[in-house]
């Protein structure tokens, strides 16, 4: 699999400088953040993804929905442990909502691939919501009706809604992949085909 060869080659390099490269993220302080968990295939694109949006203060790649305690990357990308790769996100709710992190969700997600994302295949890969309220289940219900309702796709809308469970996260090689290994990254996104995908699904993202 294009992944793991990728990862296998920034894991030695890691093991040499993984502190060297740190997210430049500010401090919480005082702030009441909130908790947001999000799976869309491949964890270090959604962690990239989400870092973008103002108001996001944390991001942590990892694992939730299974029934293994305390998976490790390789039993998870095995299968068979019910897990998937999520990203678990800190958020300032005065700089950007639940609902706003819900709509840059599904402009980075396939949502009517309910067997993976991408060129990543297994139920480990699978896109999903994890809600940690019922304010969250609501708008993420919300959200997934509009879109099916939308018209925009003639299949329907297959991204999983559940709740929170324990979240353990990945090794630390996996956290910031996308910056302390950036062409690595760089070779799997779009080996992966995801760019091009969410082109087909959403048109060109708009520039920032």
């Amino acid at each position: 699999m294009l992944r793991r060869l990728v990862g296998a080659l920034s894991a030695l390099v890691l093991l040499a400088g993984a502190a060297a490269a740190q997210t430049d993220r500010p401090s919480a302080g005082e702030r009441k953040l909130e908790v947001a968990t999000f799976g869309s295939g491949c964890f270090w694109c959604t962690e990239a993804d989400f870092d973008k949006v103002k108001g996001v203060v944390e991001t942590i790649s990892g694992f939730m929905g299974g029934t293994t305690p305390n998976p490790t990357y390789n039993q998870v990308s095995a299968g068979g442990t019910g897990h998937a790769e999520v990203v678990q996100l800190k958020y300032d709710p005065t700089q950007v909502s639940y609902k706003e992190l819900l709509d840059v969700y599904w402009r980075n997600v396939d949502p009517l691939d309910k067997d993976g994302q991408f060129c990543d295949r297994g139920d480990q890969y699978r896109p999903v919501i994890f809600y940690h309220n019922e304010e969250q289940k609501r708008l993420a219900e919300e959200s997934k009706a509009k879109l099916g309702k939308s018209g925009r796709f003639s299949q329907p809308i297959v991204v999983e809604i559940a709740p929170a469970s324990t979240f353990t996260p990945a090794e630390d090689y996996h956290q910031d992949y996308y910056l302390r290994n950036p062409i690595q990254y760089f070779i799997y996104r779009q080996g992966c085909g995801r760019d091009a995908r969410l082109e087909a699904l959403w048109g060109k993202p708009k520039t920032q």
